[in-house]
């Protein structure tokens, strides 16, 4: 050990607070030897503060200020060491310049860069990687899959640079060893072992971790060359990377230098200390709290008994951190636990766990309300702060949720995603509207986007956005394009004219006549048009480069948002607008000229805009924080709660790198991905040691169940069934005042309704498709009939099976009413004219268009072969015949109907014919007049209610099924297995005997609309009223009127 070298190192105990009790260490000298004055405002103006990270730095400022009470005080230098690990870069004096260093490349040009070379490579591997049973086509598929492995690929990088390995040992590595994939893989590394670096020569750029090495080298000499005048203290760090331990070596040799080292544990032995200095065997030691420590620790020729600790815990917090090292304690010697349980029953007798509770779940928003309920207890007590700590973000926003409940907004330094933000979002509905047209819902969501302005007030934008919603995007069939919104308006115009059933409710023009706003909802069509066209314009090329997409998706961006005023403020304001501005001007700034495919773009920007989070703006409580393990360290609470304490969360797993197999990162020295368990053990212990600690866990994890993390089971177990069940009882208390706050009094369950209007209010006539409507669920006639309420009309979509079946429907009616003779030659050329010239009517796309036009082909020579059967038994046929509205008996109601079909037939009857294109019902359907409407369409016409044929006795009714693949399907709903067995006349005279019973019932003042009268049919989905009459609450339930 280097002289004097051994007296500078040393710890704060988890136990202690760790920035406060260095601040008192070096005002009391123990750090430095010699004390300062608090009095003197320049007293720390000599001293240089090495932190971890810039949160360490802010925090221990503050402080300071604090300690000095209000009076001047001159800071301290404060730089951060720039751990890759860590969120923020070092500083460092002079810069590059002064080092005469390469300056270091962008990562986000580093990743314009490399993307092209990644897919390069995936061009000429594609052959080669056929040849070895691998995919035809290796990832990445697209240019967006390469610029996320592009940005895997810089990660890498550094890695490896952080790790001061040298590219040359990947040649060192054997192809022939290795796994056919990984050999692929290996050539794929050439990209970072040969084509970048020479991308660097040429450039004289340097790589950023790299040169931060470089950077960190340099200032290490310099201090030592020439030690500063006053102490130089590096604190907090782990040390978890090679040029950072050798720069804390430095300052540890210096005259006035000093390290502390973090949680240090030292009630760790010998043997332990000794099995961690076998790690590079043993891989599973990574996962060890104290591991990265040892490996400081032989850095700075040190060893555990010679590090000095800074302060000392209370007896009950000392208690709790051996308690927490035996449980921590490396696997190969748990065996100890047994022979250590006297110690073990000591330290809890001291109070080891007396503050310590363990909140067990259910489920993850469980978790979330308990957590909530615990910071908000916590901060009951004045001047108490809280935190809660956690690598699983959703639960983080969980209980940011419910915090708000009690008008807390917690300050969550986890930040959101850029590409979450609202700003972003705009911008990429923007590209996957312009560029992916067909679907509805992208357009949609930027009408109802909130930064949506176009040049207006927000409010009349929001409600002419509903308005254009309402008459142009519901109810119709389209694929929306934002290319040609007018002509696709007009087209939607002139559709509804020949398709009444598309048609907006009239209700909805007379509300936006009546809004008053500044203009018609066709020129908002007009101004998003005129707004998307600089990157409509490009659409139809076949590439375009990075530079020029960005250049007019910018443009599209700022059209979108720019306020009445002629304003941007509500695109670039706050943190999010910032942010995204920044991440658009250095792009820009870029100059690209990658060429992208137009219809890529979407995922392009998406892959650009990932990995940047938005940090919070100040503003929030500061009593309470949410943290993830990197925000936490060095950071002290009084209340700390440890969220989502499940392995695959906290540890998360151990994951395979993309590129590297395990024995590839053995051969170049790399650490396995068990070093992350390390740190994340070693923040498990550290927060272990605040004087109020909660454990928290769920028992499920979306759905699925969850196992508790391997530090949790540890502690439980070393500290036996009664302790842990004592930490639960405390949690359990959480958990009911979650439960208390959202439980609502006893409340039975909702009875099936039965409305009773008034007779005058109740509806007299009907269709015949109303009539099974009826039968089924009366209150769905009494909510559209009585109430007037519509269903939304579903939103613009594609044509379906609906659509075709209406259109092959509209086909067979204009070859039965030509009366074409199907036993003339030229009768199936006849059928395809008609349907050549309602296929072109219906201007269908052309996707759609090729696969319903052979459907239909082939439907052909089964319709003309269905018509030459008939042909002899029928005299005349009648397509769409009406009836006129009908009296039901002696009740004052009436009913109507539309028949698809009547054949009057040789013996004087006639049949009624229904097409089909899905599964007809079953002839038991019909005979128990549940499927009523071919009866009651027999029932009309034996009263002649058609004025054509006029009155006649029904013969059969028949159903045709027009199958997908053309196959035509008579069935007669008369007849089972060949056999008749009923009759049609019989059964239309029973359907009108129920039909007026029916109506009898229901204009008996007494008698009300009952929900859902019959049961659901397997195949049928919720109706359009079925959540206003409860229908899944009470139907869940013993019905209360037993009906």
């Amino acid at each position: 050990m280097r002289r004097g070298m051994a007296n500078r190192v040393f710890t704060i105990d988890a136990g202690l607070p760790f920035l406060p009790t260095l601040a008192e260490a070096l005002y009391d000298g123990r750090l430095t030897g010699e004390p300062l004055d608090p009095t003197d405002p320049l007293a720390l103006s000599g001293v240089t503060l090495f932190l971890p990270t810039r949160r360490a730095a802010r925090s221990l400022r503050a402080y300071l200020l604090e300690r000095a009470n209000g009076k001047p005080v001159m800071m301290p230098v404060i730089r951060t060491l720039g751990d890759p690990d860590e969120d923020a870069g070092p500083i460092v004096e002079g810069g590059a310049h002064a080092l005469d260093l390469k300056p270091p490349v962008d990562p986000m040009h580093r990743t314009l860069m490399l993307a092209p070379l990644v897919q390069s490579w995936r061009k000429r591997i594609a052959a080669e990687a056929a040849q070895r049973g691998g995919p035809a086509a290796p990832v990445p598929a697209t240019l967006a899959d390469a610029i996320h492995l592009a940005g895997d690929l810089g990660r890498l990088i550094d890695e490896v640079e952080t790790e001061g390995l040298e590219w040359e040992r990947f040649r060192d590595i054997v192809p022939e060893d290795l796994a056919d994939w990984w050999q692929i893989t290996l050539q794929f590394l050439t990209i970072v072992t040969e084509a970048w670096p020479a991308y660097l020569e040429e450039k004289g750029r340097s790589n950023p971790a790299d040169h931060t090495n470089r950077m960190l080298d340099a200032l290490a000499a310099r201090l030592v060359a020439a030690p500063p005048p006053g102490p130089v203290i590096a604190a907090g760090s782990t040390g978890t990377n090679p040029v950072t331990r050798r720069l804390l070596a430095s300052i540890a040799s210096l005259p006035n230098g000093a390290v502390v080292l973090p949680g240090l544990d030292r009630q760790l032995d010998d043997d332990a200390w000794s099995l961690l200095a076998t790690v590079s065997v043993t891989p599973a030691l990574h996962g060890h709290p104290q591991q990265a420590l040892a490996t400081l620790m032989r850095a700075l020729d040190t060893s555990p008994e010679a590090i000095r600790p800074l302060g000392e815990t209370d007896r009950a917090l000392h208690a709790r951190g051996q308690l927490v090292s035996l449980a921590m304690i490396p696997a190969p010697l748990t065996d100890r636990w047994k022979d250590r349980e006297a110690d073990a029953a000591g330290w809890l007798v001291a109070g080891a766990l007396d503050d310590v509770s363990l909140i067990e779940a259910a489920s993850e928003q469980e978790e979330a309300m308990a957590i909530a309920m615990a910071l908000r207890a916590a901060i009951e007590e004045p001047d108490h702060q809280a935190a809660l700590i956690t690598p699983d973000r959703a639960l983080a926003r969980r209980v940011s949720s419910e915090l708000l409940r009690f008008g807390v907004v917690a300050n969550d330094s986890g930040g959101t995603p850029l590409e979450t933000t609202p700003p972003a979002t705009l911008l990429l509905l923007a590209a996957e509207c312009a560029m992916r047209p067909g679907d509805v819902l992208p357009l949609l969501a930027l009408l109802k986007h909130p930064l949506l302005r176009l040049g207006e007030a927000r409010a009349q934008m929001r409600e002419m956005a509903e308005f254009f919603e309402l008459l142009h995007l519901r109810g119709t069939t389209a694929r929306p394009d934002v290319a040609r919104l007018n002509d696709l308006l007009d087209e939607i115009d002139e559709r509804r004219m020949d398709h009444k059933h598309e048609r907006p409710d009239k209700r909805y023009e007379a509300r936006r006549t009546s809004a008053g706003l500044p203009f018609a909802d066709d020129v908002l069509g007009f101004k998003l048009q005129e707004a998307f066209e600089p990157l409509t314009e490009l659409r139809n090329s076949k590439t375009v480069s990075l530079h020029d997409l960005l250049v007019a998706a910018v443009r599209v961006f700022e059209a979108l948002g720019r306020q009445k005023s002629g304003a941007l403020d509500v695109l670039y304001e706050g943190e999010n607008g910032a942010m995204l501005a920044d991440k658009l001007r250095r792009l820009v700034a870029e100059n690209s000229q990658l060429p992208i495919q137009p219809s890529e773009w979407p995922d392009v920007l998406a892959a650009l805009l990932a990995g940047e989070t938005v940090k919070p703006a100040v503003g929030a409580d500061q009593r309470v924080f949410i943290w993830g393990q990197l925000e936490s360290r060095l950071q002290a609470v009084d209340t700390v709660i440890l969220g989502a304490l499940n392995e695959k969360s906290w540890p998360a797993a151990a994951r395979a790198d993309r590129f590297l197999s395990r024995s590839m990162q053995t051969e170049l020295s790399l650490l396995p991905p068990e070093r992350r368990i390390g740190l994340a053990a070693h923040d498990f212990q550290q927060a272990m040691g605040h004087p109020r600690v909660i454990l928290s866990r769920s028992a499920k994890a979306d759905g699925a169940p969850t196992v508790p993390s391997r530090w949790l089971q540890r502690l439980a177990v070393l500290a036996g069934e009664p302790a842990a069940e004592t930490m639960r009882r405390r949690g359990a208390a959480y958990l009911r005042w979650g439960e208390t706050l959202d439980r609502c009094g006893s409340e039975a369950p909702a009875r099936r309704p039965c409305p009773v209007p008034p007779l005058d209010a109740r509806p007299t006539g009907f269709s015949v498709t109303q009539i099974e409507r009826l039968r089924r669920d009366p209150y769905a006639i009494y909510a559209e009939r009585v109430l007037g309420l519509r269903a939304l009309p579903e939103l613009m979509r594609d044509h379906d099976a609906r659509d075709r079946g209406t259109l092959f429907h509209a086909i067979l009616e204009a070859f039965v009413k030509a009366e074409v003779d199907p036993f003339a030659a030229q009768a199936p050329a006849q059928l395809e004219a008609i349907g050549r010239k309602l296929f072109a009517a219906e201007n269908l796309p052309a996707d759609i268009h090729a696969v319903w036009w052979p459907r239909f082909a082939a439907m052909v020579p089964h319709v003309v072969a269905l018509e030459q059967e008939r042909r002899a038994r029928i005299v005349r046929s009648h397509v769409e015949a009406v009836a006129e509205e009908t009296p039901i008996g002696e009740t004052a109601c009436t009913l109507r109907g539309t028949a698809d079909r009547i054949d009057e037939t040789v013996s004087g009857n006639a049949d009624l014919i229904d097409y089909k294109t899905g599964e007809p019902p079953s002839a038991a359907d019909v005979r128990a007049l549940t499927a009523s409407q071919l009866p009651l369409e027999a029932a009309l016409l034996k009263r002649g209610a058609f004025a054509e044929p006029g009155a006649m006795t029904p013969g059969d009714l028949l159903y045709i099924k027009l199958g997908a693949r053309g196959e035509v399907t008579p069935k007669s709903a008369l007849t089972q297995r060949g056999s008749a067995v009923a009759g049609a006349s019989e059964l239309a005279d029973e359907a009108w005997e129920r039909l007026v019973e029916q109506m009898r019932f229901y204009r008996d003042p007494a008698n009300g609309y009952l929900a859902r009268l019959l049961p659901f049919r397997p195949d049928e989905a919720l109706g359009d009223y079925d959540h206003l009459a409860r229908t899944l609450e009470w139907s869940a339930g013993a019905d209360g009127e037993g009906d």
